[in-house]
């Protein structure tokens, strides 16, 4: 099996969603999935666009716990 190496980061993001962001940090990053830490993650939908380095992408989440989220990208780095 061929997996994407995650590696874990201390990076500040921003969620953008429905007109609002969000600050996040992200914890572990990969060419094809991120897991992020948000205050909440009540209210943050599905599908979304994360802003990494002032690129925006967009990526949908697959998992979510209180206040972290992994996310799979779209389209690689």
């Amino acid at each position: 099996m061929n997996r994407q190496s995650n590696h874990r980061v201390l990076k500040i993001a921003v969620l953008v969603m429905d007109g609002r962001a969000i600050q996040c940090m992200i914890k572990k990053l990969s060419e094809t999935s991120a897991t992020l830490e948000v205050p909440n993650t009540v209210g943050i939908p599905e599908i979304f666009d994360l802003v990494i380095d002032g690129v925006r992408r967009p990526c949908h989440a697959v998992w979510k716990s209180a206040t972290e989220i992994e996310v799979k990208f779209e389209w690689g780095i």
